[in-house]
């Protein structure tokens, strides 16, 4: 597609979901481009990784004088247990946003979510989280894993801390992979949901001036 609106093709209750109002709040807000086919590799990403299935419907390019940042509307085929029928396997298909950046330092393999008490429990005997000890903010509230401790640490410095802890919603998840970050929340296409996951990477993008 070359415009600036959804494919909705072969969506259920296309009327209950307010694709068009999130495509006007995007151009409301950004400057917003349809790029040509870009490979994102989204199958190195575990978060991803998770679904049957990961399908791009959609991309948007949030346009930034420092480079460009994604916002991509996905469709995901996600497996699930239902334990009314013995256990039984069952798909649920859903549409959901992600949004994209480059990064300018490489991250290594990293994770980054609200961290929750099982988290803080499960340190006390795995103690495999990283913590910036100049920053006990960022550090209370966000549980962070990574491959490479200080490849991250180098990479994660307090600009991009700061960023990360502009997000004011909590249910959101943040994978990297060396140079290439994505964040979403696995909830369904609504105009918030997609407008404040283009918010943080459209500032990250920022941060590569």
């Amino acid at each position: 597609m070359n415009s600036l609106s959804v494919d909705a093709t072969g969506l259920p209750d296309i009327g209950k979901h307010p694709y068009e109002t999130t495509c006007q709040r995007l151009r409301n807000r950004f400057r917003i481009d349809i790029p040509g086919d870009i490979d994102f590799q989204l199958e190195q990403f575990e978060t991803l990784n998770h679904h049957r299935s990961v399908h791009i419907r959609n991309t948007f390019a949030i346009k930034n004088h420092c480079g460009d940042s994604y916002v991509l509307l996905l469709d995901t085929d996600a497996e699930t247990t239902s334990i009314n029928q013995k256990n039984k396997i069952q798909h649920r298909d859903t549409f959901q946003p992600w949004a994209l950046a480059y990064l300018k330092k490489d991250f290594g393999r990293v994770v980054i979510r609200t961290e929750t008490i099982i988290d803080k429990i499960r340190e006390i005997i795995f103690p495999i989280e990283l913590d910036f000890r100049e920053d006990k903010a960022f550090s209370d509230r966000f549980y962070v894993l990574t491959d490479d401790r200080h490849k991250t640490e180098a990479a994660m410095n307090q600009q991009f801390r700061d960023a990360v802890m502009s997000i004011k919603k909590s249910d959101f998840v943040i994978e990297i992979y060396e140079h290439t970050l994505i964040i979403g929340n696995h909830k369904p296409v609504t105009p918030e949901n997609t407008l404040y996951l283009a918010e943080f990477v459209a500032k990250l993008a920022e941060l590569k001036c």
